[in-house]
């Protein structure tokens, strides 16, 4: 049965178009899906980008912090490692879903925002290369693509133990020419690029900035949707929510106050918020720290009012990118909704045992020690910022109902998905 629209329409965001997301190439978007899911990319050339994001785990690795390089296998199944291959470090944050980056309002991407648009370095970009990042990155997506290979734990390896890590030793630019020579010598891709870039007439013009753009095309893409319940009923459709949905709609952008972060049509105000998450893990630490934290925005600002504060996530296809969090606290959307509604009680009733990490006994120490840091628990506690009204059980069950309507109805079915081979031979996982 159809349900009338609501009186709160003129709150509810406007319907998404082809022409909100950036217009990419797919001949590049095309390499770029083998790039994405080629080790090559990697250090020791163990890892790509789809080993975290992954097809079949909707963009994500479904682990509350990832296993790198070193690791085995996928998702919640992912070993980490044996013998000199030893996982040293969990990855610091939760693998993000990559659904609909490829928006022109975008304005910030990691957990941090420590890449935005911005000029201040000459490259069109604020990022962690500052001015050692190159120009012509036609997008964030393909500037993004870039920092996982030269991080540590991520991609490029431990420390001289391969060409791309020991390179990152003398500057964070000094690796992409190495990682863009192993990619140009293989003739298959040189063809591909030769074809896909105009400016490209031999595999000696390839640079790190079309790798980057390819893998920016392919995301941009690959992972754009917003054919879910809930962008029916806003295109007109108010028989596409169940009452359920409906109810958890009227909440999400009336009295219990979600739209207030989440809003706009891509549903998140793109801003950073202290949420009071249950810290674990070796945090995403400083150079000068000597303390597994993570001080989130504060970390790319330097201003201590963005002490723990965290991106807000967009939400379509959120039901697929469990768990939930910078640091995937929560396993299920019901305890991140509840979570919101009572930071602390949540916080203070949550254990290890909740997160979905690899069994590694030899980090198990390393995923408590902050915990174990009273005065530490104590800052993150006083930085919390959100005061919700409290929701009675059947109002958060419609307020997760209404989440699983972010779902879209093609998002398991993508344009192009993951490769059965890549050109460097190399295993796809």
């Amino acid at each position: 049965m159809g349900l009338a629209a609501p009186a709160f329409a003129a709150d509810l965001p406007r319907p998404l178009g082809d022409e909100d997301f950036i217009s990419f190439d797919p001949a590049k978007a095309e390499i770029g899906q083998l790039l994405f899911y080629d080790k090559i990319l990697s250090g020791n050339r163990n890892i790509s980008c789809g080993t975290c994001h992954h097809h079949d785990l909707g963009s994500t690795d479904r682990l509350s912090l990832g296993i790198g390089e070193g690791g085995v296998g996928l998702g919640p199944e992912r070993t980490a490692g044996s013998g000199d291959s030893l996982v040293r470090k969990r990855v610091p944050r939760n693998a993000p879903g990559l659904w609909n980056l490829g928006a022109k309002d975008v304005r910030v991407m990691f957990h941090d925002g420590r890449l935005e648009v911005s000029d201040i370095y000459g490259n069109g970009f604020d990022s962690p290369a500052e001015e050692w990042l190159p120009q012509g990155l036609d997008s964030m997506l393909s500037a993004q693509a870039l920092f996982p290979l030269t991080a540590q734990f991520e991609m490029a390896g431990n420390r001289r133990e391969n060409d791309i890590s020991s390179a990152l030793d003398e500057r964070i630019d000094m690796a992409w020419p190495l990682l863009t020579a192993r990619v140009a010598g293989i003739d298959e891709y040189a063809d591909m690029f030769i074809t896909a870039f105009d400016h490209i007439d031999a595999a000696e013009d390839i640079t790190i900035v079309d790798l980057g753009n390819a893998i920016g095309a392919f995301i941009g893409t690959e992972f754009r949707n917003y054919d879910s319940p809930l962008d029916q009923y806003l295109q007109g459709d108010t028989s596409a929510l169940t009452e359920a949905q409906h109810r958890g709609m009227t909440l999400f952008f009336g009295e219990a106050g979600c739209s207030g972060c989440h809003a706009g049509p891509l549903l998140s105000d793109q801003g950073f918020h202290a949420l009071g998450l249950p810290p674990f893990g070796p945090g995403r630490t400083r150079k000068f720290e000597d303390i597994a934290r993570d001080v989130g925005r504060m970390g790319k600002s330097d201003d201590l009012d963005d002490a723990y504060r965290f991106r807000t996530p967009m939400l379509r296809n959120v039901a697929l990118t469990a768990p939930y969090g910078h640091n995937g606290a929560y396993p299920t959307l019901e305890a991140m909704v509840r979570h919101h509604l009572d930071p602390v009680g949540s916080r203070d009733a949550w254990s290890l045992e909740v997160a979905t990490l690899t069994n590694a006994p030899w980090l198990e120490p390393i995923d408590a020690i902050v915990r174990a840091d009273a005065r530490e628990m104590a800052r993150q506690a006083a930085a919390i910022e959100i005061s919700l009204p409290p929701r009675t059980d059947d109002e958060i069950a419609d307020l997760v109902a209404f989440l699983n309507a972010l779902t879209g109805e093609t998002a398991a079915d993508r344009p192009l998905g993951r490769p059965d081979t890549v050109p460097s031979g190399l295993t796809v996982d």
